[in-house]
């Protein structure tokens, strides 16, 4: 069995273009997608990621979020890609909590067999948001 490791990271929005997906009504939900890029620095080193998002608005600044960001560069020096499935939900505060998880059988290179799970929390004004990931390659 692997020995779990946990290693911290940090990311910086480089883009994210949002739009909406539906045309909700007042007071009704809408939905939007986002197509992202990041950056992360730290135990996890990936430039430009690709990150695709779902989110619902339930009001104008709260609501929720799933999406797949792949991954291209190391974790604490082991070299591949990987996809990371993220969920989460933001408020009206504008405080992001997330958590995350790599998505099994889809890390390659030094990194193949990597499964692992790890979380977030940003709120507004952060200029890098710090990342908790612990993970077994096996």
């Amino acid at each position: 069995m692997a020995q779990k490791t946990v290693t911290t990271a940090a990311f910086t929005f480089a883009s994210w273009d949002e739009k909406d997906v539906t045309e909700a009504a007042p007071h009704s939900p809408r939905l939007a997608h986002a197509a992202v890029v990041n950056t992360f620095t730290g135990g996890i080193q990936a430039r430009d990621t690709a990150c695709q998002y779902v989110l619902v608005y339930a009001g104008e600044t709260q609501g929720a979020f799933t999406g797949m960001e792949l991954l291209t560069g190391s974790v604490e020096g082991r070299e591949g890609s990987f996809v990371l499935r993220h969920e989460g939900s933001f408020d009206d505060a504008g405080t992001i909590r997330c958590t995350f998880d790599v998505v099994p059988g889809s890390a390659t290179g030094d990194l193949a067999g990597l499964s692992g799970t790890g979380s977030y929390e940003t709120r507004p004004g952060d200029q890098a948001v710090p990342v908790t990931f612990t993970y077994e390659l096996g």
